[in-house]
């Protein structure tokens, strides 16, 4: 039986396709997903307040990724990674098409709230938010780093409440919500 732990070590190891790949994962929901947006602006203190948090985890992962592990030549191949990476772009698949129903809900110039249909929005109220909590466990699982875990536990604990609420939101504002759906979880929560 194999058993497997985390390591906190720190050997310098350089790799330009950690920087790639690392830059390319932050890339859709730094710039296209704010770009495409509609609705109401968001208050400075959140912008600033998402730009510091999303600054300094970015350092810490690509800092941790290139400077303080070290995988073995067959990393590539082993379970971890591949079950990891076949999450992540699961997760990023259910995001990047949960934010297209979202931005699609209001015709230009509306504000008010719709009820998200198609996709996993069938399923759970928080689609996006599902697929970003799948998208990051399954980078934690890929990378198999103390950094990457932390991230996915700080996901899942800031991004579960928000569904919780938008679920609970969306529950009293319309009458006609589907009662089957779930928070964030399908199935379960």
């Amino acid at each position: 039986m194999k058993y497997y732990r985390l390591e906190l070590r720190c050997e310098h190891f350089y790799n330009t396709h950690r920087r790639t790949y690392i830059y390319n994962i932050h890339l859709y929901r730094t710039f296209v997903f704010s770009l495409l947006t509609k609705g109401r602006p968001s208050p400075l203190h959140i912008v600033v307040s998402a730009v510091v948090f999303c600054s300094v985890n970015g350092f810490l992962q690509g800092h941790h990724m290139l400077h303080c592990t070290q995988y073995h030549s067959g990393w590539h191949r082993d379970t971890r990674f591949i079950t990891g990476l076949l999450m992540f772009f699961t997760g990023m698949a259910i995001n990047i098409h949960s934010d297209y129903i979202l931005r699609n809900l209001r015709k230009p110039g509306e504000v008010s709230y719709k009820i998200p249909r198609g996709g996993m929005f069938e399923l759970v109220s928080g689609a996006n938010f599902f697929g970003e909590i799948v998208e990051w466990c399954g980078y934690a699982v890929a990378c198999w780093s103390f950094p990457a875990f932390s991230f996915a536990l700080f996901t899942i604990c800031s991004i579960g409440p928000r569904a919780y609420h938008h679920h609970r939101y969306y529950l009293e504002k319309f009458k006609d919500y589907p009662k089957s759906r779930k928070a964030v979880i399908p199935f379960l929560l």
